[in-house]
């Protein structure tokens, strides 16, 4: 039996899968786990990059698509609300797959499969095209909005709780950069006078790079292999639930307003392409660099009140796009607009922290102790982020139905913003009542070292 003071190299077996994993040991973590955990880290944040940046493929395909291809803007909103649709549905069976394949294992899988929506917008995107075919293409894409899940579980296998925050916020973070660069990418070629080929023949070079570099350099842990068991457990759970509707409040704006913010600046304000290209990846960008700030910041304060201002500087930062949108101000539209993807981005760090915390509590509160309790923590607190993930992306499905129906009833996004106001309303409520409210009960949840019993403090929600 390992001692609370050794730290053995973590034994492996054929295909590189590791035996012993114990990160709640900070002399394991320190001499051996540590290492390990930031190598595998790093090549997931490569795969789950490439992984968003084909999953939102075809929000920049669209700026591409002039009145020669036939679409409406209707059809543009309708194409890549489905292509969100599709991305957040995969989300689940991606969770599964990690305890199925192993970490390492699904990542080589799951990043040569972005080869099939890539190769075939290649071959269709051209005028004349009918609007099906680009539908039936556009949803091959969605699958890369699964990487997301797979990652997200498997990393937070490999972390101690105290760092989860930071390395869930760096692997997120990492993987929603994919949305800017894939626009800045488009932006250069547009610049260039280049067409949509050029951007799809430089990712699929890419996609294998991303499938060689995790057979290479990753690790698959044992312990989570054939836990299948784990998702039914999470499912059953309220608050996997509670967190998948904060969720969407959270990443389920920042797919959304990834996917619509250019064609809202083309439609509302009449933007070219290459206009609106050259703002679009702004606020994605700088959202997707905030996000581990918001999971470091839920590491020292507690999530769940970094997620309730968060959600009320959201309803601010709408409401002034609501006035901006009726006074037709582009620069006071698109400076708020990029501030609510910056807000988007804090809040999807602190809001997933707040997962792990709450498994990690609900195991102290059934009486388990050390790493009984870790290991509690760990397995459903990484089963329900796919659950959390897929639920959560939905909210870019809402997100671009709503604006589709605004442009259609008013003309312009208002009408989508208000309900969206509305809704961060409630997430603030929801947040309050039960992970902050005082006479909350605290079964499952410590919000802040204040808020608990001293063994609880730690893990903070």
């Amino acid at each position: 039996m390992t001692g609370p003071g050794t730290a053995p190299a973590p034994p492996s077996k054929g295909g590189r899968w590791i035996r012993h994993w114990d990160p709640e040991n900070e002399t394991f973590w320190k001499e051996t786990g540590e290492k390990v955990a930031r190598r595998n880290l790093f090549f997931s944040v490569l795969s789950e990059h490439i992984g968003f940046s084909i999953w939102t493929l075809w929000s920049v395909l669209v700026l591409f698509m002039g009145p020669e291809y036939g679409l409406t803007p209707a059809d543009k909103f309708m194409l890549t609300s489905m292509v969100t649709l599709v991305g957040a549905v995969v989300r689940v069976p991606y969770t599964f797959a990690v305890a199925i394949f192993g970490g390492r294992n699904w990542t080589i899988i799951s990043a040569t499969l972005l080869l099939v929506p890539t190769v075939a917008a290649f071959v269709v995107m051209e005028p004349g095209t009918s609007f099906s075919t680009f539908l039936l293409v556009g949803l091959l894409a969605g699958i890369g909005g699964g990487n997301f899940a797979s990652s997200m579980t498997n990393i937070n296998a490999f972390f101690p709780l105290r760092k989860k925050g930071w390395a869930l916020g760096l692997n997120a973070g990492g993987g929603n950069i994919g949305v800017p660069v894939i626009q800045l990418a488009a932006l250069a070629i547009i610049g260039a006078g280049g067409g949509p080929r050029v951007l799809l023949g430089i990712y699929i070079p890419l996609i294998l790079v991303a499938a060689v570099m995790a057979a290479l350099f990753m690790d698959n842990l044992e312990h989570v292999k054939n836990d299948t068991g784990a998702a039914k457990d999470a499912a059953r759970d309220a608050h996997t639930w509670i967190m998948s509707f904060l969720y969407i409040g959270t990443f389920g704006s920042f797919i959304g307003y990834s996917f619509a913010f250019g064609q809202v600046l083309q439609n509302q304000f009449g933007r070219t392409p290459l206009e609106a290209a050259y703002v679009t990846f702004i606020g994605p960008l700088l959202g997707s660099l905030i996000r581990p700030l918001g999971g470091w910041m839920a590491d020292k304060y507690g999530g769940a009140k970094i997620s309730l201002w968060n959600y009320v500087a959201m309803g601010v930062a709408t409401a002034v796009l609501i006035g901006a949108s009726m006074e037709k101000s582009l620069a006071l539209f698109t400076g708020a607009f990029v501030v609510l993807f910056v807000l988007s981005g804090l809040g999807n760090g602190s809001t997933f922290k707040m997962i792990p915390g709450i498994f990690q509590n609900k195991a102290l509160a059934k009486g388990l102790e050390g790493e009984e309790a870790a290991a509690y923590g760990r397995r459903l607190s990484g089963a329900s982020m796919g659950l959390i993930g897929a639920v959560g992306a939905l909210g870019g499905v809402g997100i671009n139905l709503a604006f589709r129906q605004s442009f259609l009833s008013y003309g312009s996004g208002t009408g989508a913003f208000v309900a969206f106001l509305a809704f961060y309303a409630v997430c603030f409520a929801v947040t309050w009542s039960v992970y902050l409210r005082r006479t909350a009960p605290r079964v499952a949840v410590a919000t802040a070292a204040s808020d608990a019993e001293p063994q609880l403090s730690y893990a903070k929600v």
